[in-house]
């Protein structure tokens, strides 16, 4: 066989194992902004202590609006909520639609929907600007409602989304949507929004480059929530799992769409996968001089 030959089979084995470890390693640390008029701080401390997978920072966005270069440079993936409607949501908005429309995933959290401009009106909503073309719902009019939810786990999609929820409550502080046409939703609540129809969950929508992604329960505990009161179960796994999504460009491999959780499936680490790149291409190097010989 030609040395020329053989090299090219080594190259084809390496890239086909390279190709493997891309789509197979977990996706690394996420610099995750935690932009909110109030309880920035709080969220941020308390993903930083539940979810270790990522590094949370606080931005407060009553006083500073952010800049797509402050964004880009400082964070992978921002996290947008608030608590009451304040006059900076229009600026911020169209910030965090820039970064997404750059490559980089957002999520949204309650109360976003309070300060959407079709929220209820006694909110004065001032709008999110240009954010509100690419988010994945608008609302049922009410913006978040103060009722129970129920994740409805029966018609739960199969997703990265959604890996490894098996309950999640909220006794107020989620819900009140309705999904846009493009929108993915990946689970819904087994309560109705306010006009009736059924109300997601956790939905994302891909607009060209961007990448925006919706839980619809809010994020600012333990401040305002009392766990096992105010909501009860797989409430920090949803978080992360938005988290990881949007870390990994929002891109579902077939094995992780296939399962309702990803995290079981038995897949190479990294430095496994990496070792074995490096034996494909040590063994079709021995293998060549062998031959050449």
């Amino acid at each position: 066989m030609k040395t020329s030959s053989l090299r090219t089979r080594a190259v084809r084995a390496t890239a086909a194992v390279s190709a493997a470890f891309v789509l197979a390693a977990p996706a690394f640390a996420a610099r995750v902004g935690v932009l909110s008029n109030m309880y920035a701080s709080q969220t941020a401390a308390d993903f930083n202590t539940r979810i270790p997978a990522h590094t949370f920072t606080p931005l407060d966005t009553s006083t500073t609006i952010p800049t797509l270069k402050s964004l880009t440079d400082a964070f992978d993936v921002i996290l947008v909520f608030e608590d009451s409607t304040f006059g900076n949501a229009p600026a911020v908005g169209s910030a965090a639609a820039a970064f997404a429309n750059s490559g980089r995933a957002v999520v949204i959290g309650a109360f976003y929907d309070q300060d959407r401009s079709d929220g209820l009106a006694a909110n004065s909503p001032h709008g999110w600007g240009p954010l509100e073309q690419i988010d994945p719902n608008t609302t049922d009019g009410t913006g978040t409602p103060y009722a129970p939810r129920t994740l409805d786990i029966a018609t739960m999609a199969r997703h990265p989304l959604t890996g490894g929820l098996t309950s999640l409550t909220s006794a107020k502080f989620a819900g009140g949507n309705r999904a846009k046409p493009g929108t993915t939703v990946v689970a819904w609540w087994k309560e109705p929004n306010a006009l009736g129809q059924p109300d997601p969950a956790i939905a994302f929508r891909i607009t060209g480059p961007a990448c925006v992604i919706q839980v619809a329960i809010a994020p600012n505990y333990p401040s305002t929530g009392i766990v096992g009161t105010d909501y009860a179960g797989d409430f920090h796994r949803a978080w992360k799992n938005a988290f990881d999504f949007a870390n990994n460009n929002c891109i579902a491999t077939t094995g992780e769409a296939a399962t309702s959780d990803p995290a079981t499936i038995p897949t190479l680490s990294q430095w496994g996968l990496l070792l074995t790149i490096l034996l494909v291409g040590a063994a079709s190097v021995l293998q060549r001089r062998r031959i050449v010989r």
